[in-house]
């Protein structure tokens, strides 16, 4: 087995010298930067989330992905995730088609629901078709990647497509992933539409997390599909520095910024989360530590799950670039060195 690791991001939107918002243009500007470092370090992806804060401003990773796509020559992109409750399927696949054709086999779509109500009144949509417009979007967008041609009813549609030409087309089919948070339901969806399975992951520990890689692919078994088309991958927060002490310091006081900022953002009350550090520990979800830990980390995560591809949240919380830039180059020329290393000597 094959196996990835890169970053993904959802903009960290650097902080003014007072502590007040910063620009958001910065930002995208920045995460097109860490792209190409990530590249030049050798990483197999990166992802581009979806936010629509003030202090994770990437609203729109299509954009990003298309950017990124023309300005880089090997490195995998995909959206980690698409929003697609709230988003319009035709225009999230003909956007990464676009984006195929400029980078070929290269592009990829995780779509999802969303962690947060907060797109629903944005695109002026119903908060209670949640179920309705995500099952009804996500048939739509398997649809078009399957056919040029599409006649296709559903019922977020008012209007039926008949025969409809939907351009450009990749040359090969995209690959779409199903982004889920570890809800049951979404592990069977996955299964029941034969896609691969993209973990989003903030906490807890790493044999919790095995349990919906168990089930997937008993479930998976049982369904009759493929046993090597049975795909997991995972995206966790994490943070690599130089030794373990100043990782897990730095990240935890970004951390817990983000989780305090994000919740207002979005009108929610939520006290500072208690003892987080501990979930920086080995036996736990978020990676954060000097390049040995995390290598060791991401084996031991890959013995227990058998997952493909983990990527890393690292931009959080006002985090500086330079610091986000220097852990995306320890990913790459430290930690993913010893994974590889390894996993060939199996």
């Amino acid at each position: 087995m094959t196996f990835d690791l890169g970053v993904y991001s959802f903009g960290n939107t650097p902080p003014t010298a007072d502590g007040g918002p910063g620009n958001t243009a910065q930002a995208i500007r920045n995460v097109l930067e860490a792209v190409q470092v990530a590249e030049e370090v050798g990483l197999d992806f990166f992802g581009f989330g979806e936010h629509h804060t003030r202090s994770m401003p990437l609203s729109s990773p299509t954009s990003l992905v298309n950017a990124a796509a023309a300005s880089t020559q090997r490195i995998g992109l995909g959206t980690t995730v698409s929003v697609l409750s709230t988003d319009e399927p035709i225009r999230v696949f003909q956007q990464l088609a676009t984006a195929a054709a400029v980078a070929p086999g290269r592009v990829e779509i995780v779509a999802g629901r969303g962690s947060s109500s907060i797109t629903f009144p944005i695109f002026d949509l119903d908060e209670g078709d949640y179920d309705m417009l995500f099952a009804s979007k996500l048939e739509l967008l398997l649809d078009l990647n399957r056919h040029e041609q599409v006649t296709w009813q559903g019922p977020h549609r008012r209007r039926p497509l008949e025969d409809t030409l939907i351009v450009p087309r990749p040359d090969d089919p995209l690959k779409i992933w199903l982004g889920t948070g570890g809800s049951p339901t979404s592990v069977y969806r996955a299964v029941e539409l034969g896609l691969p399975m993209f973990l989003g992951v903030l906490g807890g520990p790493v044999e919790h997390w095995a349990q919906y890689g168990h089930a997937y692919r008993e479930a998976w078994e049982q369904a009759g599909h493929p046993a090597d088309a049975a795909d997991i991958a995972v995206a966790v927060h994490g943070f690599v520095a130089t030794n373990d002490r100043h990782a897990k310091a730095s990240y935890l006081e970004h951390e817990k910024r983000m989780f305090a900022t994000g919740a207002a953002e979005i009108g929610r009350s939520m006290a500072p989360p208690v003892g987080r550090e501990a979930s920086y520990e080995a036996g736990q979800m978020v990676f954060v530590g000097g390049p040995n830990e995390i290598a060791d980390r991401v084996l031991h995560l890959h013995d227990t799950l058998g997952h493909r591809r983990q990527i890393l949240q690292m931009d959080v919380g006002g985090m500086p670039h330079s610091a986000f830039l220097d852990a995306i180059e320890l990913l790459g020329t430290e930690v993913l060195p010893q994974i590889r290393k390894e996993l060939d000597q199996r």
